[in-house]
């Protein structure tokens, strides 16, 4: 009672659910006066952040999503939920039949995850010991190992460093090998946050046309996250927008196109508060905020 139910296996089809998913995160606050030293180490003031608020969502198998939204609007927080490493204060996520916090163990076996600005590279080592290291770990059969090291070697590029250390790596190399790292225990789906960020043009092509054949070979399920529209109309024929932590706008680039793409807000400050005069649009204005006007 009191919130959504989902049923253990999911459709037929989807492979990642979520039904009034929400997230709030207590941030502490600090006074910078040195007086208030006591006062902040006794009793400190939390703000809360509703990072994610009922946010609800199903992705179909071998289907690449687009999850975009500003800075701040719960996309990190929704891959993270996804990928085990938080758990939701409320509503239920079933990705794959499995619950990820639940069944992690068997979860992340099936899963792959890339934060642009994190690694799984151990830094003072080559990164030929980090993808030995993640097949013992993992426990990756040799000849699976072999054949998906094979892959992705060759399609991303990654002998011409191969017994480079890693600290020493260029961030487009480093995402390269990040995203190879992600797919040798050939995942059902990728999660990746923000995977391109701070690539030159040549790598994040590179890096998108691998996503790409990846989907398409394979079969693969993408969610991705950027700030870069192009970016992501390139890759996803769905968009997801998130904003405050609600879901805003969810369906083909193309419609999204057609209902947003032609709308723009200009907000005119005037000397007495009242609408200028314009022609063909629709000017209102609200007590205590400029006149806005609808293009």
């Amino acid at each position: 009672m009191g919130g959504p139910v989902l049923s253990a296996t999911l459709p037929s089809g989807t492979v990642v659910e979520l039904a009034g998913v929400c997230k709030t995160y207590r941030q502490r606050q600090r006074s910078e006066r040195l007086g208030d030293i006591w006062r902040n180490l006794l009793h400190p003031e939390v703000r809360e952040v509703q990072a994610l608020r009922d946010v609800s969502l199903t992705i179909g198998r071998g289907e690449v999503v687009a999850y975009a939204g500003p800075n701040g609007a719960g996309k990190s927080t929704t891959v993270k939920i996804l990928s085990s490493a938080l758990a939701p204060d409320a509503g239920k996520v079933r990705v794959l039949g499995m619950d990820p916090i639940r069944d992690r163990v068997r979860y992340v076996g099936r899963i792959g995850v890339v934060f642009g600005q994190r690694t799984e590279l151990w830094w003072d080592h080559p990164v030929a010991a980090s993808f030995e290291w993640k097949r013992v770990v993992w426990d990756v059969a040799r000849p699976r190992y072999e054949r998906m090291l094979g892959l992705v070697k060759e399609l991303l590029g990654l002998n011409e460093y191969w017994h480079t250390l890693s600290r020493e790596l260029s961030l487009g190399q480093r995402m390269r090998a990040d995203l190879g790292l992600a797919l040798l225990h050939e995942p059902e789906i990728l999660f990746l946050d923000e995977p391109t960020i701070g690539l030159d043009v040549l790598a994040k092509r590179n890096m998108l046309r691998f996503i790409q054949e990846v989907n398409r070979e394979r079969q693969v399920t993408v969610m991705l996250t950027s700030h870069d529209m192009a970016e992501l109309e390139q890759l996803a024929g769905r968009i997801v927008l998130i904003d405050r932590g609600h879901i805003a706008f969810d369906g083909p680039f193309d419609r999204l196109r057609r209902e947003l793409g032609d709308r723009r807000h200009l907000l005119i400050e005037t000397p007495n508060g009242s609408p200028p005069r314009a022609r063909g649009r629709a000017l209102g204005a609200q007590r205590g905020r400029p006149p806005r006007v609808h293009l």
